[in-house]
């Protein structure tokens, strides 16, 4: 699986149509409560009403997350209905207790802390339904059958089916460009077509539930949750996509190059977009499993791949998630409970079918912490295990915090928390923990290629973080009309990454279906924040771990300073606006893309030497 592919909480947001305010899965069905009345509406009340919201939803936690754990861990029939039923309820209780959180948000005198919970509330829905007879079992329904559909899904290659998982890995390192199309095109084709027209059911109906709560449109309300105004959002995601543009350009410039000289100007010409199916990801996202293509002569040549030394020593799935345990224990975190390699689904079975997209899960909000990954022994997933268990290890940071305040600062936090430590990942660690013999650790002179193959991840990613969600908040506020879905996502695509579908798409299509988290209604904008912060992170633990050389080569494990000072930043959830939870760890209160830029200013200087007379942009 792709370490981007993944959710920011349990799986059960990602699957409730109604998604979380905190860390807890859907709630189910809600007592009956009778309004306010008038006389009540007092900062007391108010107080009363946030106690006793936050006890409603805690009491229907666990049932409704086991539900949704066990339909994305056995996908029938029957537990698509359990599902979509809790869903459905759960539905129905957020919306009661967004609707009632606006009419005691206007209440004169209330304290800081239960204004902040009333915003999450009113905020904190993913798809709201409208309160009109039918419309939450309806928008449950969609919701539902479409992240089953998804969970279903085959490809094709050589005309026999794939799976979702499969392909996924086959799409990193096959090098037949007939072969990538054909997979390109079958699972695009299989798994988002089909759903177009429910997805723009569900649109509707989530537009009128958002109305209901005083937003204009569902993406204004996704916006609203930044502790700033929705607009001032957009806007702040426009300028950290400036600052880190520039970098983006240079490397699809060179990684066109590459794949013209690999596959002839008949696959691959020279100037324009770059056709998505030749990147090594179904998505094009990360383009990584393509590093042989792209690394250079010489310097190119690292000396190791990760994938190929934990198939040497035999890991397998279990022992892969013990390394990525193993980083935190170094830091002070203590172990994950028995529970967790009891509980959590670390390969495929082979009897039925589930969600293979990785996601972690906290069933109680205390300690019953999981993952869901259908591990592969490669490089790829060893990344991602760490990133859940980044999301994992915030969890159980933050569970003594109120259940509203369980929750990332704000989603790219959540994010963000694993991939900072991927970070560390570097040779050197990879010599502590004996997976790289010292003598292969590579030296200086190869510093451009470690860098290369880190941006072909995390600097390609940068452009489609940003666009998914561009073309959804188009989508809600009806300037991409149903009848343009599929030009509006290539529209995007084109502008933002600079890529293009490798056969005519038309109306009929859906290719944003066939990316998970526009089926399992997950927002995507975190992803894009979490590749911002992962580096102010990183750069800040490397300050306080005393690291004093190039930041791409430090590794701050086994710091357990580090580890308390962030803790610190963990354990304060969503208590306090996400810039003093920054300024916590970073001593920042600005999300910014220096970081980002400073960690492969050598890899810019080099790109753009090898640039040099060659057309850029598209």
């Amino acid at each position: 699986m792709n370490r981007f592919a993944v959710s920011s909480l349990a799986l059960a947001c990602a699957l409730s149509v109604a998604g979380c305010a905190a860390s807890n899965a859907t709630a189910a069905a809600p007592q009956a409560a009778a309004p306010a009345p008038a006389q009540a509406m007092t900062p007391a009340a108010a107080d009363a009403f946030v106690k006793s919201a936050e006890d409603r939803l805690y009491a229907h936690n666990l049932t409704a997350a086991r539900v949704d754990w066990v339909n994305a861990t056995y996908i029938t029939t029957d537990t698509d209905a359990l599902s979509a039923e809790y869903a459905e309820r759960g539905t129905k209780l957020r919306v009661e207790l967004a609707l009632e959180a606006a009419k005691y948000a206007e209440v004169p005198g209330l304290s800081a802390d239960t204004a902040r919970k009333l915003d999450i509330m009113r905020q904190g829905i993913t798809l709201p339904a409208p309160t009109r007879e039918g419309a939450a079992g309806e928008l449950a329904q969609l919701s539902t059958s479409m992240a089953s559909a998804y969970g279903r899904g085959r490809g094709t290659l050589n005309g026999k089916p794939i799976s979702g998982s499969d392909i996924e890995a086959a799409m990193g390192t096959n090098r037949n460009p007939k072969e990538l199309l054909e997979m390109w095109t079958s699972w695009h084709d299989n798994v988002g077509a089909p759903m177009r027209g429910d997805y723009a059911k569900a649109v509707t109906i989530a537009n009128e539930g958002s109305k209901e709560l005083g937003f204009t449109d569902v993406g204004a309300m996704w916006r609203s949750g930044y502790d700033m105004p929705a607009d001032e959002f957009a806007a702040e995601t426009d300028k950290l996509w400036k600052e880190v543009e520039p970098l983006y350009i240079a490397l699809h410039t060179y990684m066109r190059t590459k794949l013209n000289e690999e596959y002839g100007t008949a696959v691959q010409p020279a100037t324009g977009p770059i056709n998505s199916h030749l990147l090594g990801n179904m998505w094009a996202q990360g383009w990584s499993g393509i590093y042989d293509i792209a690394a250079p002569a010489g310097v190119g040549d690292v000396g190791y791949d990760v994938g190929d030394l934990l198939k040497a020593q035999n890991y397998d799935a279990n022992r892969m998630t013990k390394s990525g345990e193993q980083f935190f224990s170094s830091l002070g975190f203590a172990p994950l409970p028995e529970t967790f390699w009891e509980r959590s689904l670390f390969t495929k079975p082979a009897d039925r079918e589930v969600q293979c997209h990785a996601s972690a899960w906290n069933l109680d909000d205390k300690d019953d912490l999981r993952i869901k990954m259908c591990i592969q022994v490669n490089a790829d997933d060893f990344i991602t295990i760490h990133h859940e268990l980044g999301h994992n290890y915030y969890q159980r940071a933050y569970k003594a915090q109120p259940l509203l305040y369980r929750d990332g600062a704000n989603d790219g936090f959540h994010e963000a928390i694993g991939d900072m430590v991927a970070l560390a990942i570097t040779p050197d660690y990879l010599v502590q923990i004996g997976l790289l013999p010292k003598n292969r650790v590579p030296s200086a002179d190869k510093d451009i290629g470690l860098l290369l193959r880190q941006a072909m991840d995390k600097v390609a990613f940068l452009p489609f973080g940003l666009m998914v969600d561009r073309w959804r908040w188009g989508v809600y506020s009806g300037e991409i009309a149903p009848g343009a879905y599929q030009k509006g996502w290539d529209d995007l695509r084109l502008r933002y990454q600079g890529v293009k579908p490798p056969v005519a798409r038309d109306e009929s299509k859906f290719d944003p279906g066939a990316k998970y988290h526009i089926p399992g209604n997950v927002p995507y904008t975190r992803y894009f924040l979490a590749h911002i912060l992962q580096f102010q992170f990183y750069e800040a633990a490397c300050k306080q771990a005393g690291w004093t050389g190039p930041l791409h080569r430090c590794s701050f494990a086994g710091n357990e300073e580090v580890g308390t000072r962030f803790n610190a930043m963990l354990e304060m959830g969503r208590s306090k606006p996400w810039p003093d939870a920054l300024e916590a760890f970073t001593g920042e209160r600005e999300m910014s893309g220096r970081a980002l830029v400073e960690y492969f200013a050598p890899l810019k200087a080099w790109l753009d030497e090898q640039n040099k007379g060659k057309p850029t942009g598209w």
